[in-house]
């Protein structure tokens, strides 16, 4: 079984809360799913949760490559060159990214934020598509800020094959 869920912000990548932070128990009520992988509380969108421990080592061991496709809203308008930049690997203190397929994209239609972005009306944004073969702790927020673009919000829109059409935060899908 695989579960698709639509992670909202602030929810935390395990079934306990914490800290005033909700846990995944609070939305998925199926016994004896695990996540493979993690997003961070402040990140959202599409996480993935099965009971087959080979599919969850496929999906969350970065030596299988799944891709993992992230919409990031970043401070100011992104420029070819930080793309550029993006694409080609970006150096961070724990040693230079693998290559990335990174594109501007106008802003996708998606839920609001609960609580809404930091918004500065001196200082434009922009959005852009980042697909990853890696997954370093908070990689893309850590990348877009190398770059001189910090990150605002950030939605994993998918990963593999599996992405997240038709849900909402908070719900999720049961494929078989």
């Amino acid at each position: 079984m695989l579960i698709l869920f639509n992670k909202p912000y602030g929810v935390l990548s395990q079934f306990t809360s914490e800290a005033n932070h909700p846990g995944l128990g609070d939305y998925i009520p199926i016994k004896h799913v695990y996540p493979a992988g993690r997003l961070d509380h402040d990140s959202e969108g599409l996480l993935l949760l099965t009971n087959d421990g080979d599919l969850q080592h496929r999906i969350s061991d970065p030596r299988h490559k799944l891709p993992k496709t992230y919409w990031v809203q970043v401070e100011g308008i992104i420029t070819q060159s930080a793309l550029a930049h993006l694409s080609g690997g970006v150096a961070l203190n724990d040693g230079k990214t693998l290559p990335a397929l990174a594109a501007a994209m106008p802003a996708p239609a998606l839920w609001p934020r609960v609580p809404p972005i930091r918004v500065r009306l001196s200082v434009p944004d922009s959005w852009l598509s980042i697909t990853l073969k890696e997954g370093r702790n908070r990689q893309v927020r850590r990348m877009s800020a190398a770059v001189g673009f910090p990150t605002l919000r950030l939605v994993r829109w998918q990963i593999g094959e599996w992405n997240l059409a038709g849900l909402q935060p908070g719900q999720f899908r049961v494929i078989s």
